[in-house]
């Protein structure tokens, strides 16, 4: 048996009840994107039945759906890219991690600083992009790194990689990693390799996160533990700390991203790829740029049909996504909505509604069932609503 599980990083469908308490009120990644550009032009995910979980300005609603579709709520206490993920995987966060809207305190950063015998700059909430050109001509001057954060659980060390070379960077981010427990345990540290020179910095492909390790096993251990491979596509290694993955293919953008993809399908035998799509929340949703998401949206949704073709014969498609990130509101910092859910296969039924799913968790429990995993987790199978055969039962 074959599963590609596909996030589409930061593409959020609608707020969440609860998103004023996140300051999210009236988010819609999805939505307002569409009306940005005036109208997204997304046929194969309309295929999917897109267009039938909410009004998508463009994405026709009266087509039947090629398989399932619905949407999902958070259970978790956050909005960040591992606590999406988890649940996705069956861990439901029920405590937020400490985020720092005033900087790190000055304890912690004369830890890290002694750790690493720098000093450091910024130490503050910024924009990625914004503080390397604040701050990276001082950076190349004394080779101090500049540390940042933003209204995420992150720990974020950004360095020019002709000044401190990619191995000592993630050198230092394993040491701030370490010091980042307790009270201070943050979600992710993440290096932020750049290049270029004042004026013209960009940030590379090089990108590296450290995250906690899960406290208890998701699905992806329970797959593991039965033999099955799992292999994680772009950033999702790093999002479990390499727990429960077997094999891990790195990505440079969403492109390569659906290159490896197709690789990694082809070579599984059995098991589950597992990818996430980045650009969608890095390049466009953290700077608020709508135009570039829905063109990104669109280039997307015309490789999606060489993986419709590969998964029709043999195995299940799953695509959704771990948070939004509405580009049109004023905030550049991830927004608590719901997330869709797509479900596609030749043993999955057509035009199916899910409805509205309680937890993220409710793929791990799909999975758990489909493998006849010995993992319980607290999301609802839908394997039987979604299942061939089963609406004669």
């Amino acid at each position: 048996m074959k599963t590609l599980l596909l996030i589409l990083d930061s593409v959020g469908i609608g707020a969440l009840p609860d998103a004023h308490l996140y300051g999210d009120e009236g988010s819609h990644t999805l939505g307002h994107v569409a009306e940005a550009v005036e109208g997204l032009y997304l046929p194969n995910l309309a295929k999917l039945g897109l267009g039938k979980i909410t009004f998508i300005k463009g994405v026709p609603a009266n087509l039947s759906a090629w398989g399932a579709y619905g949407l999902m709520a958070e259970k978790s206490c956050g909005k960040d890219t591992t606590t999406g993920h988890w649940e996705i995987a069956g861990l439901i966060n029920k405590t937020p991690w400490p985020t720092f809207p005033q900087g790190f305190p000055l304890e912690l950063i004369t830890a890290f600083e002694q750790a690493i015998g720098r000093n450091v700059l910024g130490n503050k909430v910024a924009s990625g992009t914004e503080i390397i050109e604040e701050l990276g001509r001082e950076h190349l001057q004394t080779g101090s790194p500049i540390v940042y954060t933003s209204a995420d659980s992150v720990f974020q060390i950004a360095a020019h990689e002709e000044v401190i070379p990619l191995d000592e960077l993630y050198e230092m981010c394993q040491k701030a990693r370490s010091l980042l427990t307790g009270k201070w345990a943050i979600g992710r540290v993440i290096a932020r390799p750049f290049i270029g020179r004042p004026g013209n910095f960009t940030r590379t492909a090089n990108r590296h996160d450290f995250s906690l390790l899960p406290p208890e096993p998701t699905v992806l251990d329970a797959l593991q533990a039965k033999g099955e491979e799992v292999i994680g596509v772009g950033k999702i290694k790093d999002i479990f700390a390499g727990q429960g993955i077997t094999r891990n293919l790195a990505t440079k953008n969403n492109e390569d991203g659906i290159d490896k993809t197709i690789q990694a399908w082809q070579e599984l035998k059995s098991g589950l790829v597992f990818t996430n799509l980045v650009d969608f929340d890095s390049k466009y949703g953290h700077r608020n740029d709508p135009e570039g998401y829905a063109r990104a949206l669109e280039a997307v949704d015309v490789r999606l049909e060489e993986i419709l073709n590969l998964v029709k014969e043999e195995g299940i498609l799953i695509i959704t996504a771990d948070h939004g990130n509405d580009p049109t509101t004023e905030s550049t910092d991830h927004s608590r909505e719901y997330v869709p859910l797509l479900v596609y296969g030749k043993k999955v039924r057509s035009n199916v509604n899910l409805g509205r799913r309680k937890t993220f968790a409710d793929i791990a429990a799909t999975l758990s069932e489909l493998y006849d995993l010995a993992y319980e987790c607290p999301g609802e199978s839908f394997l039987e609503l979604i299942s061939k055969g089963s609406e004669q039962k």
